[in-house]
C-alpha cells in the first residue's frame, strides 16, 4: 500500500489460546505472512479503487457506482487477497490456509456477512471496509450453526448471531485504510477541480486546493482520466512546472523530498504519493517557523498574504 503504515491491532484473544487450533493455525499464518497489515490493506485498497475505475469514469465516491457493482466488491476483495498472498484454491471454500479451507467473506457493513450453506461448519475469513471512514478489519471465525441466526434470505444465506460475531478472531480491527482524499475536499474544491475540459488543469487545480494532503497515484489517475496520468505531476510541462510560478512545489517519493517535507511539518509522501505546498522566500516576519534551503536561499511555508513567488526546481534525488 502506497506510503500508509499500519499499526497491528490487539487480537480479541492472544494467539494460541482459542479452543479451535485450525483457526489459530490459520491466524498465525496470515500474522506471519502479514505482521503490520500492510498487504492486506493494500489489496482492500487496490479493490476498492478497481471498482471505482477513476482513470476511465472519474468516480470516487461509493454512491456513485450501481447496485450490481458494488455486490462485486466482494469478489474482487476475494480476488486480491488471493494474489497479494498466494492462497491456493480450497477444496470446497475459496482458499486452502495452513491444511484449514477458508471461505472469504466481505460485507459493507460489519457483522453482516452473508454465509451459504456449504460455508457452515468451515472456517470464514470475514472482511469489511470502508472509503468514507478509511478503515478495514478482518478477522477469521468458524461459521457452526449456534452462531447463526435462525432466519436466511431466498439463497438461504445466514448472517452470523450476537454469539458468532462475538467469536470473531479479529487479526486487524478499526486499521487505517490509505485515504481516498477526494473525499476529504469540500464540495466547492471538488466541483472546481473537476470543471476544467483538460486532465492537466484538473491535476494543476487538484494540488492547489488539496495542499498538505497525500495525493495517491489512484486520486491523480481520477482527476487526469488519461493513460499517462503520472506525466501530469511531473516537470517538464506537468504540474511541478505548470506550478512553479505560484510558490507551489509538489513533492514526491524522493529522499530530498522526504527530509523537507519533514523539516516543513507536511506529510512525507510515500510511494506513489505527492504533497503540495506553497513556499514564500524567508523574510522578517517568518519569525520562529521551520526553513528549508532551495538553490541557496531560505524557504517557508507560506502564509495566507505572502505573494505568490516562483519557487526553484526541486532536484528529484
Amino acid at each position: 500500500m502506497d506510503g500508509e503504515t499500519i499499526s497491528v491491532q490487539a487480537p480479541l484473544w492472544p494467539v494460541g489460546e482459542s479452543d479451535d487450533p485450525a483457526l489459530e493455525a490459520v491466524a498465525e499464518e496470515i500474522l506471519r505472512a502479514d505482521p503490520d497489515g500492510s498487504r492486506f490493506a493494500g489489496a482492500v485498497r487496490r479493490s476498492i479503487d478497481m471498482l471505482l475505475d477513476g482513470q476511465h469514469t472519474g468516480r470516487f465516491r461509493w454512491d456513485q457506482l450501481f447496485k450490481t457493482e458494488k455486490a462485486h466488491l466482494g469478489t474482487l476483495i476475494e480476488i486480491n487477497v488471493q494474489r497479494e498472498f498466494g492462497f491456493a484454491d480450497g477444496a470446497s471454500m475459496d482458499y486452502s490456509i495452513s491444511g484449514s479451507d477458508v471461505d472469504c467473506k466481505y460485507s459493507q457493513t460489519l457483522g453482516q456477512w452473508m454465509i451459504p450453506p456449504e460455508a457452515h461448519g468451515h472456517l470464514l475469513l470475514v472482511v469489511w471496509a470502508s472509503d468514507e471512514q478509511s478503515q478495514w478489519s478482518v478477522g477469521l471465525v468458524r461459521a457452526l450453526p449456534e452462531r447463526l441466526n435462525n432466519g436466511g434470505n431466498r439463497d438461504a444465506k445466514k448472517t452470523l448471531n450476537a454469539a458468532g460475531r462475538g467469536a470473531v478472531r479479529w487479526l486487524f480491527r478499526d486499521a487505517p485504510l490509505q485515504e481516498n482524499m477526494l473525499l476529504r475536499l469540500s464540495p466547492a474544491d471538488i466541483t472546481a477541480v473537476f470543471s476544467h475540459k483538460s486532465g492537466q488543469r484538473r491535476v494543476d487545480e487538484l494540488f492547489l486546493r488539496a495542499q498538505g494532503r497525500r495525493v495517491s497515484r489512484n486520486v491523480v489517475a481520477t482527476v487526469a482520466m488519461q493513460e499517462d496520468y503520472m506525466k501530469r505531476v511531473r516537470y517538464n510541462g506537468g504540474s511541478r512546472s505548470r506550478l512553479q510560478r505560484h510558490g507551489i512545489v509538489i513533492l514526491g517519493h524522493y529522499t530530498r523530498h522526504g527530509r523537507i517535507a519533514e523539516v516543513l511539518g507536511l506529510p512525507v509522501p510515500g510511494p506513489g504519493e505527492s504533497v503540495s505546498a506553497r513556499l514564500s522566500p524567508a523574510r522578517a516576519h517568518h519569525v520562529g517557523v521551520p526553513t528549508v534551503e532551495l538553490d541557496g536561499q531560505e524557504w517557508v511555508l507560506a502564509l495566507a498574504d505572502d505573494p505568490e513567488e516562483t519557487v526553484p526546481r526541486l532536484p528529484e534525488i
